[in-house]
């Protein structure tokens, strides 16, 4: 199953180009809970922000050069066989922008953490409102003066036969 999982602000931000502009302990819990023992893949600016890969995960990085890739991930260079050999695994697709809209139309889960406001992001999450529906949503959470909620949108429902 591929799940897409970001932390985005009221306009679907999810960083500025110094980084994400908060700090939420309990998203930070929340991503780790989800994607334990679960399949990683990143864009190259998200393998940045990583100084080593995740205890019990394995970790992918998408990108064109592949020797530059640090021990401990395992380089992609092909995305959509990359996507094809492990569309039945636990696959978690975590950043960045560029990476969520190639692989959005191939989600069948977006967990996604709310965070209220506008942070002033310069990098985006795709539209997805009209390609999934809302299936449920965490209370609210607050912390640091941040309120945020956890969401999980699925694909829409087809009709039966």
């Amino acid at each position: 199953m591929i799940r897409l999982i970001a932390a985005i602000d009221s306009r679907r931000g999810l960083a500025t180009d110094t980084g994400i502009p908060w700090h939420l302990s309990g998203d930070v819990a929340y991503f780790r809970r989800c994607t334990e023992g679960g399949v990683l893949l990143m864009g190259r600016a998200t393998y940045d922000e990583f100084a080593a890969p995740l205890e019990g995960r394995t970790s992918f990085v998408l990108t064109r050069d592949p020797a530059s890739v640090g021990r401990g991930f395992v380089p992609v260079t092909d995305l959509a066989g990359f996507l094809d050999a492990h569309r039945r695994e636990d696959l978690w697709v975590i950043g960045g922008a560029m990476l969520y809209g190639l692989t959005i139309n191939r989600g069948e889960a977006l967990l996604l953490t709310q965070v209220g406001g506008d942070f002033g992001c310069t990098k985006f999450f795709p539209p997805y409102e009209e390609s999934f529906r809302l299936d449920h949503h965490s209370e609210d959470h607050e912390e640091g003066g941040v309120t945020y909620r956890f969401e999980t949108w699925l694909p829409p429902r087809r009709p039966g036969p």
